[in-house]
């Protein structure tokens, strides 16, 4: 799942850049014939970090474990293997799997660390809480939307850029490769690409991660609303609509749906009238799986030539070092 903390105005009618940006993903998204859609970084207000923090720890969501174990078995070797002066990291939040990557290597020598992230306020936290746990860490916060900007300016090089949690599955590839391009501008020659990638496996493992018994999962998704309700004064009735979400075994995919459990009209200022029809659902996020032979095709599409591959034990996660091709 993405995590790129929401950061807009509280005050329904604050004419901010990100309300109209808000604005035009409600407009192109639900306002449109066919699947209706909605960006996945409006999950992400104080409460939808709070439910997904919860997921994390769920029994049945293994990526945030996997991945943690895979960093705190291969750290040293990335370290190693990369020998970054610096670490960017895209969709960094609180950083807390990182700090293992980060220990091994300031073991090294100096390091610099760009944490970077929509939300401002969770960087400035992320960055303070570092420099308390890591003192010998220079910590450079850089606020940016992934769906604007990936640059790392002012980075010393060798880079390490990380991309992890999965976070490159929100993206269908046409989308995904685009990112990397953008990410390959950044880097020079003896940088290096981390990414977290989610395994293809075995539909119930992937549908329970996405549909757990304690229904966080379901009140994650439908936070979506109440983030549109509060920041766009919509009426969105969050009892007319139900969590799904599915494997699709053609795409390699997880898609999370609202579906929409009887017709309904909602008003949301600014755009006008939304007439929703019982039977339809507004999709509100994918999360592509792969293998290796997938990921490697992807990273190459992007500008990028898969050099590691660790896996985890089941259920398979995998971390790809990749350097960008001239």
């Amino acid at each position: 799942m993405m995590h790129d903390a929401l950061a807009v105005s509280t005050a329904v009618d604050a004419p901010t850049p990100a309300r109209t940006r808000m604005l035009a993903d409600v407009r192109d998204g639900l306002f449109r014939r066919g699947q209706k859609e909605l960006p996945p970084t409006y999950f992400y207000d104080a409460r939808g970090s709070r439910l997904f923090d919860e997921i994390t720890r769920l029994e049945e969501y293994y990526p945030t474990r996997a991945e943690r174990a895979l960093l705190e078995t291969h750290a040293d070797a990335i370290a190693e293997l990369t020998s970054p002066r610096a670490f960017a990291e895209l969709g960094a939040g609180t950083a807390e799997k990182s700090r293992v990557l980060l220990r091994a290597m300031l073991a090294r020598g100096p390091v610099q660390y760009l944490p970077i992230d929509v939300d401002g306020h969770t960087l400035d936290e992320t960055a303070r809480a570092l420099r308390r746990a890591l003192p010998a860490l220079e910590v450079a916060p850089i606020v940016a939307d992934m769906r604007d900007d990936v640059s790392a300016d002012g980075a010393r090089h060798p880079l390490l850029y990380g991309f992890l949690g999965s976070t490159i599955g929100n993206f269908d590839t046409p989308a995904a490769v685009a990112l990397l391009q953008s990410i390959r501008t950044s880097l020079r020659p003896g940088d290096r690409l981390l990414v977290g990638m989610d395994l293809v496996k075995d539909t119930r493992v992937l549908e329970a991660a996405y549909n757990d018994g304690k229904g966080v999962t379901r009140e994650f998704n439908l936070n979506v609303l109440r983030v549109l309700n509060r920041e766009l004064g919509a009426d969105f009735p969050l009892e007319a609509f139900e969590h799904r979400a599915i494997y699709d075994e053609a795409l390699a995919r997880i898609e999370m749906h609202l579906d929409v459990r009887r017709d309904c009209t909602v008003r949301v200022p600014g755009i006008g009238c939304l007439e929703l029809v019982a039977g339809e659902s507004i999709r509100t996020e994918i999360s592509c799986k792969y293998d290796r032979a997938s990921a490697t095709a992807l990273l190459a599409a992007g500008g990028f030539q898969l050099t590691e591959w660790f896996v985890s034990a089941a259920p398979e996660f995998a971390l790809a070092v990749a350097e960008p091709v001239e």
